[in-house]
């Protein structure tokens, strides 16, 4: 049986500096760079995958956190099939914030799956793992701790991503 192609879109959400594209460069090139690149807009990211049978071609928009243009987020979020929220273990204020990131994003692109994605494991946290579980559930989210930092977790959340955009298809 031939395997079947798709291109699927994921959107990246949350806060500035909560790891969006430390979690992106980690997945697609795996590094790391603890210095701080502010991005600006959105940056297109691709990365092919396996999952079963298919092979994805993962268009992983990682978008501007700054609230200032939130009026352009609506457009970035259209033909999204998922999107990550991410927030930062350190910085309570980014879970919080997530309840706007997710409303907005499903306001355009629908129900769609998304994975909150607590970030910055290896640091010390402010908030704990049950904390950000029963914040998901809230949701309707599924949670996953990562660390862009030291890779944990980061293959496993495109993984399980992938798999829920493509029974999302």
């Amino acid at each position: 049986m031939p395997s079947e192609k798709y291109i699927l879109k994921l959107c990246l959400l949350g806060d500035g500096a909560v790891g969006k594209t430390s979690l992106v460069r980690r997945f697609v090139h795996d590094v790391f760079d603890d210095k701080y690149i502010m991005s600006f807009g959105t940056k297109v990211s691709k990365k092919v995958m396996k999952i079963g049978e298919s092979e994805v071609d993962l268009m992983i928009w990682d978008i501007l956190g700054q609230k200032v243009l939130e009026s352009l987020h609506a457009a970035y979020y259209r033909g999204a099939v998922g999107a990550f929220a991410v927030c930062d273990f350190t910085r309570p204020e980014t879970m919080a914030s997530l309840r706007n990131w997710v409303g907005n994003f499903r306001a355009v692109a629908g129900q769609q799956p998304v994975i909150i994605l607590g970030n910055k494991m290896d640091l010390e946290k402010r908030y704990s793992l049950a904390e950000l579980e029963a914040f998901g559930t809230s949701l309707g989210c599924t949670v996953l701790e990562t660390s862009a930092k030291t890779g944990t977790n980061v293959e496993r959340a495109f993984y399980e991503m992938g798999k829920m955009m493509l029974g999302a298809k």
